[in-house]
């Protein structure tokens, strides 16, 4: 009887082993992954039949079990290896995210492809959020015209609805903020987000999730866009006051001003104004060191500017 007793943990052990293995061999993304591409290569860049791929395809694969390998297809066109870099060996599809143009209008039409998929697999609502929180902080392993479609694309969705803004708790990596990945995603997200809703619609979207202090104390650059009635010049000076309190930054401040500048948020005149008489006492001679030859690039682009206008007079 006792011989009986010692060998039932024995049998059970190993038909639980043979459980675990088996289910491990049918986990298995790469026929997944053969057959979206195939279709999705099959419809070309026709968005619409995309979208329409992607619906009928949900009957016959299982997207509950291989989210994240349907959503790194449908943004970098194959699946991501960690870090964010596609292997050369691995198969993928030019219809994605990635290879598309970088304007907002093709992105708003890449949203409606996702927002057409969700709304028909509601369980594929976490999956996307949590992809979405792995591709932010994968940034560093794009190219700068990948993130400047992935913050396109995420404003878009965000303002759709189709995303929370917890998720850019992600931008807080200690990396991505040390060199300047966070500011520079967040200033084309937030402009994306704007141009779909009002900034109060933003401000509360921030508000439902215990965002908006914290990304207002984190740093200037998401503070413009939730503030308003803010001037150029105000922002500015806002932008030196926290440069000088936050040492990683200090190095950083022509960055950010030339970031905002480039992203059509600074004009020249504040930026000159600031320069000559309106800056603080905080840091001034590092700061003015640092933006001496954008001043001057600016200078000369606007003597040069002056004199086309007054020979086409």
């Amino acid at each position: 009887m006792n011989n009986q007793k010692q060998q039932k943990p024995t049998l059970s052990g190993q038909r639980f082993k043979t459980r675990k293995r088996d289910e491990k061999e049918r986990f298995d993304p790469t026929q997944f992954q053969d057959c979206i591409i195939q279709g999705l290569n099959e419809t070309g860049n026709d968005l619409e039949a995309v979208a329409k791929f992607l619906d009928a395809s949900g009957a016959k694969l299982d997207y509950r079990r291989y989210a994240e390998t349907l959503f790194d297809i449908l943004v970098a066109g194959g699946m991501l290896a960690p870090g964010g870099t596609l292997a050369d060996d691995v198969i993928r599809t030019n219809v994605c995210v990635f290879s598309a143009q970088e304007d907002l209008e093709t992105m708003q039409a890449f949203a409606q492809v996702f927002n057409k998929l969700i709304r028909r697999y509601k369980y594929l609502e976490k999956g996307f959020e949590d992809e979405v929180k792995k591709l932010l902080l994968f940034l560093k392993g794009f190219s700068e015209s990948e993130r400047n479609k992935l913050a396109m694309l995420t404003g878009i969705l965000l303002a759709n609805g189709n995303l929370s803004a917890s998720i850019l708790n992600s931008l807080y990596n200690e990396n991505l903020v040390k060199e300047g990945v966070s500011a520079a995603f967040a200033v084309k997200l937030f402009k994306s987000w704007i141009n779909e809703k009002d900034i109060n619609a933003v401000a509360a979207s921030l508000r439902k999730v215990n965002m908006d202090n914290r990304l207002m104390q984190y740093s200037p650059l998401l503070a413009a866009f939730t503030t308003q009635g803010q001037s150029e010049l105000t922002l500015l000076l806002k932008i030196q006051e926290y440069c000088y309190d936050n040492i990683h930054f200090m190095k950083s401040f022509q960055k950010i001003v030339v970031l905002f500048y480039k992203a059509e948020v600074l004009s020249e005149e504040p930026i000159l104004k600031w320069y000559k008489d309106a800056h603080v006492a905080k840091g001034k001679s590092v700061f003015l060191e640092q933006m001496k030859k954008f001043v001057e690039w600016l200078k000369n682009a606007e003597e040069e500017s002056e004199s086309e206008t007054e020979e086409g007079d």
